[in-house]
C-alpha cells in the first residue's frame, strides 16, 4: 500500500474555488462592500508584495468575522454538494480511482477550509489534511484555527500524521509554487498533470 498526496484547488479542481466559497457564504453586503475593502491587498498580492497567506487571512477575516458558524457550516455542505461536483478534473478523479484500486491511501492536503473540504472528502473516503477556521461560542472569530496549510506547513502536517518510511512510494501531486514542499516528501510527483523529475 502506497500514500498518495493530492493538493484540491487547480489539482483536482479545474481552478481555486475558495473565492467561490466565500461569495457563497458570506453576506451581500460584506460582498460589496469587500470589493472596495480588500481591493489595495489584492493589488500588493498580484503586484508579489503581499503573501498568499496575507490576503487570505485578510478575506477570512472580513468575510466572516461574527457570523454565526451553523451558518457558515451549512454553507460549506452546500458548496461540496452544489459546488465542487461541476469544477473536478476529470483527469485527477480518474487518477484519484486508480490509487484507490490500488489500495492506496490517498491524502487531500489544502490551504482550503475544512468548511466544505471535509464533506466533500467524507463522501470520496479521503483524509483530509487542511485549513481550518476558528469559532468561539457559535460565532466565527474570522481568524485561522492554527496554521494555514500551504507550503512547508503541507509537508509538516502530512509528516506529523504519517510516517512516510512505511510507504513503498509516495506519490504527491500539485499545481503551484505552494505545493512545493508537499511534491518534495513524494518518490513520484506530478505538477499541473505532467510527471516530473
Amino acid at each position: 500500500m502506497n500514500l498518495a498526496l493530492f493538493d484540491f484547488d487547480g489539482t483536482i479542481t479545474t481552478r481555486e474555488l475558495m473565492p467561490d466559497f466565500v461569495r457563497m457564504a458570506t453576506t451581500q453586503w460584506r460582498r460589496r462592500v469587500g470589493r472596495v475593502v480588500l481591493a489595495p491587498i489584492y493589488v500588493g498580492y498580484k503586484a508579489g508584495v503581499v503573501s498568499g497567506n496575507a490576503i487570505r487571512e485578510r478575506i477570512a477575516d472580513f468575510a466572516f468575522r461574527g457570523l454565526p458558524q451553523q451558518d457558515v457550516h451549512a454553507a460549506g455542505r452546500r458548496f461540496a454538494n452544489d459546488t465542487i461536483p461541476a469544477m473536478l478534473r476529470t483527469d485527477a478523479m480518474a487518477r484519484l480511482q486508480w490509487h484507490r484500486e490500488q489500495g492506496d491511501t490517498i491524502v487531500v492536503v489544502s490551504g482550503s477550509f475544512d468548511l466544505y473540504l471535509s464533506h466533500w472528502c467524507a463522501q470520496h473516503g479521503l483524509a483530509l489534511l487542511c485549513s481550518s477556521l476558528e469559532s468561539r461560542d457559535g460565532v466565527m472569530t474570522g481568524r485561522f484555527r492554527g496554521a494555514q496549510c500551504v507550503g512547508a506547513e503541507k509537508a509538516r502536517r502530512v509528516r506529523e500524521a504519517y510516517d512516510l518510511s512505511r510507504y513503498p512510494v509516495v506519490y504527491a501531486y500539485g499545481d503551484t509554487h505552494e505545493d512545493r514542499d508537499l511534491l518534495a516528501l513524494a518518490h513520484r510527483r506530478w505538477y499541473r498533470g505532467r510527471e516530473v523529475a
